[in-house]
């Protein structure tokens, strides 16, 4: 098993620096953002680590779903109502779905005000709370409203994720088992990131795999060429997860459940377009179906996600974009794919 201490010294700096902040008198008023559940289950932990006495409280409901304008609106309103001004700050406490909103909203209101993410899954502390990118869904697309915002600072604490059920702390491991395809860092890659405890070993695995995010983001803040790389497994997961949303007959997945789909089916295409070793692709898919259930899919499912893969980002010129990895494991963006090889790939999940 392997420790950090430095992590564990991270905490403890990064809890620091915010109560000095605080106490500076640097922000006139300070809010921090939950949901239903952090309200239950992390606030008080958060409290008693910062140090913070003095706050407004904003909770709104979980869930993908509450992701989009409105809810904005109402944080925008609890905001005026308490009249924050330019120097307020924002504390994001909660996971990914509440970061990216809580982002969102510091960096429109009164034109950006302060923020600091406080992320509470796993998901959170490995990817999302990370890179500044805040945002919205829009008509059931994920992220189509946004903006680039670095938050002041990002707080990693594995003590929250003790309040999770085992299948929302395991969900984070989408992204984190994608991290380990784009680093040529032999202690880190896949094969490595497999031979850990998932349980035991957390506070190294944030600690190294968050890192590798914020690496590539230092190269290029605004995805205009090498961050793109991070969507490997997103451009079919994103478009899976929003089709789980919109549909009947597929029960709504999870970012982490509908992005190792993504992974697992791009790593295939990227088998079949560059020679990237079929074994690893078979590890992947062996090791994540232990921890993910498989996804049913018909053809008329597969066709409808498809559609919504022509509104990713990464699009050009009306023209689907992909990440694939060549031989070697090193990343390409901007790949196209033809149909047939995006129908053979889920075949070969199906299988």
């Amino acid at each position: 098993m392997r420790k950090s201490n430095q992590n564990k010294l991270m905490k403890k700096d990064q809890y620091s620096l915010l109560k000095e902040k605080i106490k500076s008198k640097e922000f006139n008023s300070v809010f921090v953002l939950l949901d239903e559940n952090t309200d239950k289950y992390c606030l008080e932990i958060f409290i008693n680590k910062s140090g913070i006495n003095t706050y407004n409280k904003i909770v709104i409901k979980s869930g993908e779903e509450n992701k989009n304008i409105d809810t904005c609106i109402s944080i925008w309103k609890e905001l005026n109502s308490h009249k924050a001004d330019r120097k307020s700050l924002i504390i994001n406490l909660g996971g990914g779905v509440l970061t990216d909103i809580g982002g969102f909203v510091a960096s429109t209101y009164l034109r950006g005000i302060e923020f600091v993410n406080v992320p509470t899954t796993l998901l959170g502390m490995v990817d999302a709370a990370h890179g500044g990118k805040t945002g919205i869904d829009f008509l059931s697309l994920k992220n189509q409203i946004g903006v680039f915002s670095m938050p002041m600072y990002v707080i990693l604490d594995s003590d929250y994720l003790k309040t999770l059920s085992k299948q929302e702390y395991l969900n984070g491991y989408a992204e984190i088992f994608k991290h380990s395809f784009l680093t040529n860092s032999t202690d880190l890659n896949f094969d490595s990131l497999i031979k850990l405890d998932f349980f035991s070993d957390i506070d190294f695995i944030i600690n190294k795999y968050s890192h590798i995010k914020n690496k590539i983001v230092k190269v290029d803040k605004h995805e205009s060429n090498i961050r793109k790389i991070l969507n490997l497994g997103h451009t079919i997961g994103h478009a899976l997860e929003s089709y789980s949303y919109l549909s009947n007959n597929l029960n709504e997945l999870k970012h982490g459940e509908a992005i190792i789909v993504g992974l697992i089916t791009e790593l295939y295409i990227s088998n079949q377009l560059n020679n990237f070793p079929l074994k690893k692709v078979d590890k992947l898919k062996e090791v994540s179906l232990k921890y993910f259930d498989k996804i049913r899919l018909t053809d008329s499912d597969l066709e409808a996600i498809y559609d919504l893969m022509t509104f990713d980002k990464k699009n050009n010129k009306g023209s689907v974009n992909f990440v694939l990895l060549d031989k070697s494991g090193k990343p390409l963006i901007d790949q196209k794919v033809d149909n047939d090889i995006y129908i053979k790939a889920f075949a070969y999940y199906s299988e």
